[in-house]
């Protein structure tokens, strides 16, 4: 007897069937839910955690983000919230949604067009997000 799901699918199976065993919360749980726990840090925060506050001569918040959003996307847009929450800090340091598109597109000769076209996708809900929250 065999089983038509591929290896993959069945090992997804059988831990979404463990995970609803000990807990049948985490059926319905929605990865998206968590990104609302960690807040968007203010632009001058980012600055001296992350950006010249600490070196002088070094790189600031944003261009570090931009490496971080460009790193996400080579890895097929796999971490999702944390794309999401990248693209939202990128925003918050001074970046354009032009910006944050043509680094997303930059990214395609190098991670390919699935990968790129995810990461805009999730750039994509992260700006709507955003608009939605000011009206």
């Amino acid at each position: 007897m065999s089983d038509a799901r591929n290896p993959f699918e069945m090992m997804m199976q059988q831990a979404q069937d463990m995970a609803k065993s000990m807990n049948p919360a985490l059926e319905n749980f929605d990865p998206r839910s968590f990104e609302t726990l960690w807040p968007t840090m203010p632009k001058e925060w980012m600055e001296f955690a992350f950006g010249k506050g600490l070196n002088k001569d070094g790189l600031d918040s944003k261009t570090r983000l931009f490496l971080t959003l460009a790193g996400m996307v080579m890895h097929g847009a796999q971490a999702e919230s944390q794309l999401r929450m990248t693209v939202r800090h990128l925003l918050e340091a001074g970046a354009t949604k032009q910006e944050i598109a043509e680094a997303i597109a930059q990214m395609s000769v190098f991670a390919g067009i699935p990968a790129t076209t995810r990461a805009a996708s999730l750039a994509k809900q992260v700006t709507d997000d955003m608009e939605d929250d000011k009206e």
